[in-house]
């Protein structure tokens, strides 16, 4: 019996989430089609008629590790400097699932920055990222919670300056545990209001 499109896309998500958690638990170099089919309980035989290549596989598994990321609930404490550090916050990995998905997005970066059409993907992503947090800068400049200044400069700094964050607790989870991450987040924006 034929499967259905909803089988099908079912199917694609179980494997996906093999992915996730073979890279996780592997990191990218780890991420094999043998290791997804151990994970998932299959033969890569089975991998192979939904995902042809390794590249098919990792980009349907980023997309929606993206899709997992963009409907996660978010913080909603308001508007200005408040809706800034909430976008920041929900960037941090302050919970196990934040935690996971942050490690996948990181152990990504070595296939991204080889590979010239997820590179421009990545970028793409991290440039709507900065739009979106810019638009929470402006707001908060208007409100005069921060300074004048060029909000799309602003933006891209506490992008950087969160992935950073986000890379520290990443290999340090002892030193970077969630109540600190939060506290040198506040202290950034403390500095940024201060200018």
């Amino acid at each position: 019996m034929p499967r259905t499109k909803g089988d099908h896309e079912g199917r694609r998500r179980d494997v996906s989430a093999a992915v996730w958690r073979v890279m996780s638990a592997r990191g990218f170099a780890g991420l094999t089609l043998r290791a997804v089919a151990a994970e998932l309980g299959a033969t890569t035989g089975l991998l192979t008629h939904y995902f042809p290549t390794k590249q098919a596989l990792v980009e349907y598994a980023l997309d929606l590790l993206e899709q997992r990321t963009l409907s996660r609930p978010r913080r909603d404490s308001g508007e200005g400097l408040a809706a800034l550090r909430d976008a920041l916050l929900d960037i941090l990995p302050l919970a196990p699932e934040a935690t996971e998905s942050n490690r996948i997005w990181a152990c990504s970066w070595d296939a991204a920055l080889s590979d010239p059409v997820l590179s421009a993907e990545y970028a793409r992503k991290y440039a709507q990222g900065r739009a979106r947090l810019a638009e929470r800068v402006a707001r908060a400049q208007e409100l005069g919670e921060l300074p004048p200044g060029n909000s799309e400069r602003i933006a891209a700094g506490a992008q950087s300056f969160v992935l950073g964050l986000v890379v520290q607790a990443l290999f340090d989870p002892t030193g970077f545990p969630p109540q600190r991450q939060v506290e040198i987040l506040d202290d950034y924006l403390a500095g940024l209001s201060a200018h």
